[in-house]
């Protein structure tokens, strides 16, 4: 979602601030602006579009200096406009970027115009930069008036603000948005994202909740919620010198596609042996797996529909009955906690808004303990779960999630191969032989890819196509449900659905010979039910897309196509199924033409409710 960059040098940071903006493009946005200090005040460029349009306003009329703040938006508050568009401010000297939402901004407005203040935008952010300004006018410390003003804030919000005093300084803050601050040598900087600094620090520190910071040029200072000076450590970036590079590929989502028997390897290594599964992977700890009796899974969008496959995994395997819940949904009801119940989150970027509030709620609630499966190490999510599972997918800049939800699969089932063999329910036979499906995963995953030729010449179908309905039984359900939702976001298809038993439910209404009708064929005991599903869409017209293993027995006919997937083992099948269904909403979205990386309307990494 909306992405902060802020620096304090000795040099000029115009170009500092425009790179970092555009190291958070992936994150999603519709404007961006830069605010820089220099001897006749502060000055900005605003711009609607991608960076590249701020950059052309940086050609036309430069801005130097030696502090800045900048900001990419994506709207909440206001519709896509410069005028919305960050950095606010308030009186010529007093300019403020913000990520999150002001829950209270409606009411701290109307006390801000009967102050006098005047508001340019229709955004909530204004509330807070008028709040700053109006506290200097009896407070003369600037860092003061700052951490004055957030008391009277209600929401979630990452800031950074910046005054033309003669104290040289730059003030940050964060209460329910990321926020990291990168040091350099007689130069420090403020982003939401380490991606944003890579080009100029890879030495970190993670904010934690309620921290305010101060950063001048030779020094950071930070400020706990109780106002206390505390000592972070800074922490070094592991470099993966390919992360924003697209290399060879077109997008960062193709190059992420392909990346996935790597990235699996990785999140496999270290967490089985030749025989079993190392429980040693979840901390020297691990005890707590044989006192679980329950899980519940808490999560969003794509890490929801890996949740809900690993349902089918722990109850199959472990015998212990798995909810699975939209995050959005669990933090606003009553819950109701058996004994011994493990609370697990799913989150890529682990600042998912709903996603943290749902684990800080779960920390009330008499849970055994708390499971993070997350990509990034030094995300909020993981500092504030008691235990971690780390995916070890690396970046992801496309906004569709690829490798992290195979990550994400893999993880989960390590974990219920781990619970399963704690609780007794697993002989050294079956153990043995999930560790083999598992460590021959990657090799799987790589020969799916193979077939990603054909599967550019089946998208070409969908060129002119509106919609799309998806199928699939047990396991192969949530897999449908994350096909559709990859071919909605990308190419803008209306994409749906359902277990493949429901089809006469209702969804058999739609099919006709302009509904493409795609469906994952396990070869499983369902198999049969399956083929009878597909029989009544063919005897109403519909086009199916058929993916299965050539063993299934189905092939290309009159209205069948069909896509070889790798004949694999069936708790396998899930994860492979997944890689043609990446492809396919790929291809289809480069036939109609649409932003691949950076789809309409959509974030990263959702900070916000």
């Amino acid at each position: 979602m909306c992405g902060i960059v802020g620096a304090i040098a000795q040099r000029n940071v115009a170009k500092i601030l425009l790179e970092g903006l555009s190291r958070l493009e992936y994150r999603g946005y519709d404007s961006s602006g830069v605010a820089i200090n220099n001897e006749v005040g502060v000055r900005a460029h605003r711009a609607v579009g991608k960076v590249q349009a701020l950059k052309d306003k940086f050609e036309a009329t430069p801005l130097d200096g030696k502090i800045g703040i900048a900001h990419t938006r994506w709207a909440t508050h206001g519709k896509p406009t410069e005028t919305n568009a960050h950095p606010h401010f308030s009186g010529p000297d007093l300019a403020l970027v913000h990520n999150g939402i002001i829950e209270n901004h409606e009411v701290l407005r109307r006390q801000l115009k009967e102050l006098g203040y005047e508001f340019k935008s229709e955004t909530d952010t204004e509330v807070i930069v008028h709040l700053i300004h109006n506290e200097l006018k009896t407070e003369p410390d600037f860092l003061q008036a700052v951490k004055n003003s957030l008391k009277h804030l209600e929401g979630a919000f990452a800031i950074a603000v910046t005054l033309n005093d003669q104290n040289h300084r730059l003030i940050a803050a964060r209460k329910g948005s990321p926020l990291v601050v990168g040091v350099g040598i007689e130069e420090n900087f403020v982003a939401s994202d380490q991606l944003a600094l890579l080009h100029v620090t890879d030495q970190f520190i993670f904010l934690e909740e309620g921290d305010v910071v101060e950063l001048t040029r030779d020094g950071v200072t930070i400020f706990d919620s109780k106002d206390q000076v505390q000592e972070r450590p800074i922490s070094v970036f592991n470099h993966n010198i390919d992360a924003t590079d697209k290399g060879e590929f077109r997008h960062y989502m193709m190059k992420e596609i392909y990346e996935q028997p790597a990235v699996i390897s990785a999140c496999l290594e270290g967490r089985i042996s030749h025989n079993k599964v190392l429980t040693s992977c979840f901390g020297a700890n691990s005890d707590f797996l044989k006192e679980i009796d329950n899980v519940h899974i808490v999560a969003c969008g794509t890490s929801y529909h890996a949740g809900m496959v690993a349902k089918y995994w722990i109850e199959d395997l472990a015998n212990l009955p798995c909810t699975v819940e939209v995050a959005s949904e669990y933090r606003y009801r009553k819950v109701a906690v058996p004994k011994n119940t493990l609370f697990l989150t799913l989150s890529q970027s682990g600042e998912t808004a709903d996603t943290l509030a749902a684990l800080r709620k779960a920390k009330e609630q008499g849970y055994l303990t708390t499971l993070a499966i997350c990509n990034v190490p030094s995300s909020t999510l993981v500092r504030e779960s008691d235990l971690t599972l780390l995916t070890n997918a690396g970046a992801e800049i496309g906004v569709a999630s690829t490798k992290a939800f195979t990550t994400q699969l893999t993880a989960l089932l390590i974990t219920a191969i781990a619970i399963a063999d704690q609780k007794g329910q697993l002989s050294a036979e079956q153990q043995q032989n999930l560790v083999n499906s598992l460590r021959s995963l990657p090799a799987y995953i790589d020969e799916a890819l193979k077939e990603d030729e054909y599967i550019k010449q089946v998208a070409d179908r969908f060129a002119n196509k509106h919609n799309a309905l998806f199928l699939g039984r047990g396991p192969m359900f949530p897999i449908a449900l994350e096909g559709s939702l990859k071919l909605k976001e990308i190419s803008y298809i209306h994409a749906e659905a359902y277990p493949a038993g429901e089809l006469k439910h209702g969804p058999l209404a739609l099919v006709d010979e302009d509904m493409p009708i795609i469906t994952m064929v396990p070869h499983n005991n369902m198999l049969d039910k399956l083929k009878s599903n597909l029989q009544e869409v063919a005897a109403r017209g519909g086009e199916l897309y058929v993916f299965a293993d050539q063993d299934t027995e189905l092939h290309n006919e009159p209205g069948v196509i069909f896509t070889k997937v790798p004949k694999v083992d069936e708790i396998l099948e899930p994860i492979v199924h997944t890689i043609p269904l990446q492809l396919l909403s790929y291809h289809v979205a480069v036939v109609k033409g649409t932003d691949v990386d950076q789809p309409r309307n959509l974030a990263k990494s959702v900070t916000v409710e």
